[in-house]
């Protein structure tokens, strides 16, 4: 239910430029010629969809907490279960059931923002082509560079990942031993897997950057046919080029969260991790 009210949410969102143009567009013609139609059509049209999504979006906001700090309660369990039939130490167990919040972060807050991102991504290219079908060519000329980014770093990452979840699962032993060194070397050891994790994400953003900056110059081309354009209709393609370009930025970030949680999964199925690292990064 949680995932379908975003899902309603979004989608409703993706129509609001277009409406809006609409509205830009009407009230125009309204200010320059009395004898065309009355822009409240369009605006009302504009504001039920506004308000729809915002009740939506409200009716989701209140109920997510319930939902996932149910779920949060049946895997801690679950884990507690699975470690005692495994004989595994306490402090071990205790800490993969802290670890496992990442689960419901990321559920409650990454995946939203998948769909989310996806939508707008989908929804900007498809409303894009019917202004200017080289538009919508244009943006999914990044598809290719994302895919060949996430082959290259997600092994990488993966393995980072496993190192850093194995630092997590030792705290509870690193505060028994009240060595105060010990615990900042503890700490200092998890901050450099982070750092790791942090370039190759840094990396994947820049590679993203950059061909969004191709992006942009070929829309600037394309924008010398824009005199055929209303106003509303220009004001709605920076709208969805815009959209289009700001949620393809946090791919990376959230490319980045989906391959924690996948290591947490098979270190949650067969209890046992990779711990070998990749060569560093400069």
């Amino acid at each position: 239910m949680a995932l379908l009210l975003v899902v309603i949410e979004k989608t409703a969102w993706i129509f609001e430029p277009n409406l809006f143009g609409k509205v830009i567009d009407a009230m125009i013609d309204a200010a320059s010629d009395v004898s065309t139609n009355s822009p409240v059509t369009p605006l009302l049209v504009w504001i039920g969809v506004f308000a729809f999504n915002s009740i939506v979006g409200l009716i989701r906001r209140t109920r997510d907490e319930r939902i996932y700090l149910s779920i949060y309660a049946d895997i801690a369990a679950s884990i507690s279960e699975s470690g005692t039939a495994r004989n595994e130490p306490t402090p071990k167990t205790a800490a993969r059931a802290e670890l496992s919040r990442e689960y419901i972060s990321f559920f409650q807050y990454r995946v939203p923002e998948i769909i989310e991102q996806g939508i707008d991504i989908l929804g900007a290219t498809i409303a894009l082509a019917f202004f200017d079908w080289r538009l919508a060519v244009a943006c999914m000329g990044v598809l290719l560079p994302m895919i060949i980014a996430w082959r290259i770093s997600g092994k990488r990452i993966l393995r980072l990942q496993a190192r850093l979840h194995d630092q997590r699962e030792d705290v509870y032993e690193v505060f028994a031993s009240r060595d105060h060194e010990q615990v900042r070397q503890y700490y200092q050891d998890q901050a450099k897997s982070q750092q790791k994790i942090a370039n190759w994400g840094a990396l994947n953003f820049g590679v993203f950057r950059l061909f969004l900056l191709g992006i942009f110059v070929v829309i600037l081309y394309i924008a010398i046919d824009f005199d055929g354009f209303s106003t509303g209709s220009i004001y709605s393609i920076a709208a969805y080029v815009w959209t289009f370009v700001t949620s393809s930025e946090y791919v990376p970030e959230l490319w980045e969260s989906w391959t924690s949680l996948k290591e947490l999964s098979q270190r949650f199925s067969v209890g046992e991790t990779p711990t070998s690292e990749p060569p560093a990064m400069a």
